[in-house]
């Protein structure tokens, strides 16, 4: 896995998010950014971090942030996961893992026994010319947006 690192530049990159719309990295041009990757949509732990991160999104905005989900799940899927958790930011559907791959979270992983591949759960912080400055790897499900405020204070 060569995951993206602080320090480096994000390339642009197209998605559809949940509403069908385009949403593009240059839609953020001179906006600061948090992008986070989660495995699959509806399941427990991308339930409560997801729901953690629209409850904290306001504190996040306020800080000067716009916030975005991605994960290879369909964009039918991402649309239910939103209006189920009435999520308020966009969540893109990276079927083909495009941006999976380009931030290098798309691995080999190991669950209850089982070592399969599949997208690691990070969190990446960008300034506002879209260079990384953090990188969160031991993600927070239930406590996520206060992970992300400690470190951007």
């Amino acid at each position: 896995m060569n995951t993206l690192k602080i320090g480096d530049s994000v390339k642009n990159f197209k998605g559809i998010d949940q509403n069908g719309k385009e949403i593009s990295l240059s839609d953020y041009k001179g906006k600061k950014l948090i992008i986070f990757f989660y495995p699959k949509a509806s399941t427990p732990g991308c339930t409560a971090e997801a729901c953690d991160l629209r409850d904290g999104y306001n504190l996040l905005k306020e800080k000067g942030y716009e916030l975005l989900g991605i994960s290879a799940d369909s964009v039918t899927k991402q649309a239910n996961f939103a209006s189920k958790n009435n999520l308020n930011f966009p969540l893109i559907a990276d079927e083909n893992k495009q941006i999976i791959g380009q931030f290098g979270v798309w691995g080999e992983k190991k669950f209850m026994g089982k070592t399969f591949d599949g997208i690691h759960r990070m969190t990446f912080i960008l300034n506002e010319n879209h260079i990384i400055t953090h990188v969160i790897e031991k993600v927070k499900t239930k406590q996520h947006t206060q992970q992300i405020l400690e470190i951007i204070k």
